[in-house]
């Protein structure tokens, strides 16, 4: 028997647990609870059109030979309303006689949107909201966002020295943070819907970018910035059998055609400066379905990413060492150049900071970006 704080707070385990493979949908957990507080089940969303928290909940009570009639369900989300890839999970609750429905918060969808509690309350459930909100809105930051910005949560990461060096002056970089680092680097990766970098990072480097050092159910997509279409047909990029889309800003058919016989899709979004314009780029992404947009490039890209005002969050791991001379993590942040005074520096705001093996994590936001 658990009181109705913790079964809440389960609810939010079952939802972490649920990773990144339900993509582009929500993770969300489900508890099922008797009014003394007996759990009668729980579940987890499943991977992309598989069932959805509510129906595994469900299903979990019925295998243990539980009645669910006037039961409480427990559930990080807001029940869906619509027909997508499953069925309403409102009306799945409703059919079984659950008789109250507390969620953490409103789907921000707008296919749902407090449909499904209407329809709850008009079938004479109860329903309550608010109970786990901030923990719940956390582990979907990036549904949000699509959901409400139109746009994909950008989150930035970088390697560097403890001066802020994330390669030397020759481009050498490996390894500058520790295996501990590296792996939570992976879990990172895993985590988002898509990663994204430069063709510089790619004609460098030839990485892979994909997720070797955890273990994933699925590979995130790649993307890869490339205004001039420069991208190797041979690159390692398109070794991981996953979707690799190129954002250009010329037309180049040959070019394109090669990249496309790779299973690469070309979209050409020049800005005025005949770069990939970066803005349209993430609302190509959102409608995507992109949720967290990981990005690992290299310092002229992020500098033009900081520089628009589009990164949400800086996931930076410091090793204890000094280089001095060497290549920083971003160049050009500042429209017209170096700042004249500090007031006009980025503010963010420290989100966590671990250490991990010898080095720091640090997770950073930008100041005011989750205010959606």
């Amino acid at each position: 028997m658990k009181a109705e704080n913790d079964l809440m707070a389960r609810a939010l385990d079952l939802a972490r647990q649920a990773g990144p493979g339900t993509d582009p949908n929500p993770r969300v957990g489900c508890v099922l609870a008797a009014p003394d507080g007996t759990v009668l089940g729980e579940g987890r969303t499943q991977q992309v059109g598989g069932p959805h928290a509510e129906v595994m909940a469900l299903r979990d009570a019925a295998a243990r030979g539980n009645s669910v009639v006037g039961a409480t369900a427990w559930v990080t989300l807001e029940p869906c309303a619509h027909h997508g890839r499953t069925g309403p999970c409102c009306d799945a609750l409703i059919a079984a006689g659950v008789g109250r429905v507390v969620a953490a918060m409103a789907d921000p969808n707008p296919l749902v949107a407090g449909q499904g509690f209407e329809r709850l309350r008009a079938a004479g459930v109860a329903v309550e909201v608010g109970a786990g909100a901030d923990a719940a809105r956390e582990l979907n930051i990036g549904f949000f966002s699509r959901m409400v910005r139109k746009t994909p949560w950008l989150r930035l990461k970088a390697a560097a020295s403890l001066d802020g060096k994330t390669a030397l002056r020759n481009g050498v970089s490996q390894w500058i943070t520790g295996e501990a680092a590296r792996a939570d680097g992976h879990a990172w990766r895993a985590r988002a819907s898509a990663v994204l970098t430069g063709v510089g990072t790619v004609l460098e480097d030839d990485p892979r970018l994909d997720v070797r050092l955890v273990p994933t159910t699925r590979q995130p997509h790649l993307v890869v910035v490339d205004s001039r279409l420069q991208t190797p047909p041979d690159a390692r990029i398109f070794d991981a059998g996953r979707a690799v889309w190129i954002y250009a800003a010329t037309e180049d058919r040959a070019a394109a055609a090669a990249l496309e016989a790779r299973g690469a899709t070309i979209t050409c979004l020049p800005n005025a400066q005949g770069k990939v314009e970066l803005a349209a780029m993430l609302a190509d992404l959102a409608r995507r379905e992109v949720n967290e947009l990981h990005v690992e490039a290299g310092h002229k890209l992020n500098g033009s990413l900081l520089r628009e005002g589009l990164v949400d969050e800086l996931l930076l791991y410091l090793a204890p060492k000094l280089i001095g001379d060497g290549l920083e993590i971003a160049s050009g942040m500042h429209r017209g150049g170096p700042l004249a005074e500090l007031a006009g520096a980025l503010p963010l705001d420290f989100r966590s900071v671990d250490l991990l093996g010898p080095d720091l994590r640090i997770v950073a936001r930008v100041r005011g970006r989750d205010a959606f």
